[in-house]
Order: C-alpha cells, then sequence, then structure tokens
C-alpha cells in the first residue's frame, strides 16, 4: 500500500536511518521531496528549527503498525505524519 510519510528532523543524517528503517520492513521509497529548513511557529522538543521531508513510501498495511512504534521511539525524530496516499 502506498502511504505518504512527512518527517520533521533536526538532523539530515537522521533521514537515512528512517529510510534504513522502511526498507528493513520490506518497504521502499517511491519519492522523496526536501521542502527544505523552517523555523516552527513553537518549539517542539525545544526544537525551534527542523528540517522538512517528504516521503512516498510503499509498504504492507501489516508493517504500519511496526513502524510507528519505531517512529514513536526515535530521539532524533521531532515528528511525523503517516497518511495512506489515494491513488
Amino acid at each position: 500500500m502506498k502511504y505518504e510519510l512527512t518527517l520533521l528532523i533536526n538532523q539530515e543524517a537522521e533521514l537515512k536511518n528512517v529510510k534504513d528503517l522502511i526498507s528493513s520492513l520490506s518497504g521502499k521509497v517511491d519519492k522523496e521531496e526536501k521542502w527544505g529548513e523552517k523555523t516552527l511557529a513553537y518549539s517542539i522538543k525545544k526544537n525551534h528549527r527542523a528540517m522538512f521531508y517528504n516521503l512516498t513510501i510503499d509498504v504492507e498495511k501489516s508493517k504500519t503498525k511496526e513502524l510507528r512504534q519505531k517512529l514513536n521511539f526515535n530521539d532524533k525524530l521531532i515528528r511525523y505524519l503517516l497518511l495512506v496516499k489515494n491513488s
């Protein structure tokens, strides 16, 4: 199934870790968009700036729960949003 994953990270190197996580769950990144570094309207986890990325990924529906759990435990990830992509 196709999903859209939007990430807020404070280090660009963390993007590679997220891609590796997706690959480890038998998924793949179809498209990657860098939205750039932006100042946040309010601080999140004591961060005032964040790098924004939007990934289109293809992962089995049964693996999304594990993906969410692992993203939740990642301290270097400020926020994420995982949505089902309409085809």
